[in-house]
């Protein structure tokens, strides 16, 4: 029997995956063969790996087939990872782009440890994620939608009455009443404002969909949690969860931070150290909620309204976290306003400090979870 590790690279596509295996030791890969990229022809292909007693290290790259490939693997048994595209080596001069060049180099460059994976989220979280994309979508179709009604108006010179502000309920009532000339164009006129009104529909359905995940979903109390910090309300704070998974997979706050890409690129060598722009790396979707939130800072520290409301139920030292989150962020946003900096670039630096403070709130939260209740006697 062969109880030896083999590392297989797997080149996935929609229809077919390229399998690639090393072997323990220094001697090249070799390509294995295409195979469709179905359930029963991957398990024929690990039964006929594994015949001889051998364990596997499988990995694929991340990339629109998800993490069902995964799932199935772990499901069997099988240690697999999904690597992050963008951080795998390569070399200078490499032209040449195959589905077999891709998973030989895969298979390579997993013996010798030289890859970086990504998080994989549970099925419950990507669920949520897929949702909160989809709100995210149906806002950007809304605001095309829009657009498009807008400048079909500009082209026609027709300006909306004096006082009405853009999309106001006045605005609406004009647009309901508004006749044109043509019956062609009163046509594309009453279309665009059909197609405006379903979107507006279908992203009100999916904000309701949120709010029930947030009352009453799996991570409904990391969602509750998050909400006591300023800025952060229930779009955000679902988002964020979405987005992140388990903020325990960062050991510190600076980590997360890096991982919203708000910290700034680093350049130094010898006596010389260079920061610049932030490096943008990691989850777009993250990061730019962590800035839209931190625009609230601006303001002086108060504890009314909205948030008040939201900070009911929680637990004193959250509620501490968020007040000092407050008084800091605001203090540093009025500070660095005075420098004479940029204020774009002075709610970027809110934003990576409060990526922190969101955090330390998600991993009091989780830690509280994960410790079991005490028995009572």
């Amino acid at each position: 029997m062969n109880f030896a590790k083999k590392y297989v690279g797997l080149d996935v596509s929609k229809e077919k995956i390229a399998v690639a295996v090393a072997d323990e030791g220094r001697e090249a890969a070799r390509y294995v063969g295409m195979f469709a990229h179905t359930e029963k022809a991957i398990r024929k292909l690990i039964q006929t790996l594994t015949k001889e007693g051998a364990t596997l290290e499988v990995c694929y790259e991340a990339g629109p087939t998800g993490y069902e490939l995964y799932r199935l693997l772990t499901r069997m048994g099988i240690e697999c990872v999904v690597i992050a595209p963008s951080l795998i080596p390569s070399r200078p001069g490499d032209r040449v782009k195959t589905d077999r060049r891709d998973a030989l180099k895969l298979a390579q460059l997993l013996r010798s440890g030289e890859l970086q994976s990504v998080y994989v989220p549970t099925e419950a979280d990507e669920d949520l994620r897929d949702l909160v994309r989809a709100r995210e979508d149906s806002k950007e179709n809304l605001l095309r939608s829009k657009n498009r009604l807008t400048k079909f108006l500009l082209r026609h010179g027709i300006s909306s009455p004096p006082g009405v502000r853009r999309w106001s309920t006045k605005y609406w009532g004009w647009l309901h009443v508004l006749k044109l000339n043509s019956s062609i164009q009163q046509t594309v006129l009453q279309e665009y404002i059909h197609a405006i009104q379903e979107e507006m529909m279908r992203l009100e359905r999916l904000e309701k969909r949120m709010a029930q995940e947030a009352q009453s979903g799996p991570r409904a109390s990391l969602i509750t949690a998050l909400q006591v910090l300023r800025g952060v309300a229930l779009i955000t704070a679902v988002t964020l969860v979405a987005e992140v998974g388990s903020f325990l997979r960062f050991p510190k706050g600076s980590s997360f931070m890096g991982y919203t890409g708000l910290v700034p690129s680093e350049y130094s060598t010898g006596q010389t150290t260079r920061r610049g722009a932030t490096t943008k790396a990691g989850n777009r979707h993250v990061r730019r909620a962590a800035v839209e939130a931190a625009w609230s800072y601006r303001y002086q520290p108060a504890l009314k309204g909205n948030l008040l409301k939201r900070q009911k139920g929680q637990s004193a030292e959250v509620c501490a976290m968020a007040w000092h989150a407050q008084v800091r962020l605001h203090e540093k946003y009025r500070t660095m306003l005075g420098r004479g900096m940029n204020k774009n670039k002075v709610v970027t630096a809110i934003a990576r400090e409060l990526s922190g403070f969101i955090w330390a709130i998600a991993c009091q939260i989780e830690k509280e979870q994960q410790t079991p209740a005490p028995l009572v006697s």
